[in-house]
């Protein structure tokens, strides 16, 4: 029986509006793109994401890398205030989703400065039980050393979570973990999922 809900963050529990965020700062949709894929593409993304080197050093090693857009990186990476979409749809079934007995857990790839920005304020993080974000145990998703760092810090049984992820690779990785997984490919398959759930009777 499944107890315990974890959920990635991004592009499940929010969205992301980074094209905008760059059209917003005066890029054309082909410098952003461009940008984009420099800055996602390249492993300086999961370095941050590590949390094992400063906001500042990171910006300073993709600007020996991008010097013609170091400006445009560092504006991007200290600015993620403007990068995030709330979801509350789908808070709104997070919190419904407790109430009726299930553990919520949440399991991110993320720095720490964009996580803090990005959660602030959000409702959802009143709602959970837990959680392990890849700057904090140095691993990222899908090394099975992150999802297995969840189970042990909170006695969790795999056999007793679902995961919901964006991305093939990580719904993978957690199932290699002996979790059940959901690849997230949009916000209205995760509220049709989660709606499905709540129509079944409260855990015990």
């Amino acid at each position: 029986m499944i107890r315990n809900l974890i959920f990635d963050i991004g592009n499940v529990l929010l969205e992301y509006r980074w094209l905008d965020m760059m059209l917003d700062h005066g890029l054309s949709r082909e410098e952003s793109l461009l940008l984009a894929d420099n800055m996602f593409g390249d492993p300086l993304w999961d370095e941050l994401d590590l949390g094992n080197k400063s906001l500042d050093d990171i910006i300073a090693e993709y600007g020996r890398k991008y010097p013609s857009r170091a400006r445009e990186i560092d504006w991007f990476l200290r600015h993620g205030e403007y990068m995030h979409v709330k979801c509350p749809d789908v808070w709104r079934r997070v919190h419904e989703l407790r109430g009726k007995g299930y553990r919520i857990y949440l399991l991110s790839n993320y720095s720490e400065d964009l996580f803090r920005k990005h959660t602030s304020g959000a409702s959802f993080m009143n709602d959970i039980d837990g959680m392990i974000i890849s700057y904090q145990v140095h691993y990222v998703k899908p090394d099975i050393r992150i999802y297995r760092a969840l189970l042990d810090r909170y006695n969790l049984k795999p056999e007793e979570c679902i995961f919901y992820d964006d991305r093939e690779a990580n719904t993978k990785g957690a199932r290699h973990a002996g979790i059940e997984a959901v690849t997230i490919t949009s916000t209205d398959q995760l509220i049709h999922l989660l709606d499905a759930r709540l129509a079944e009777p409260a855990l015990l």
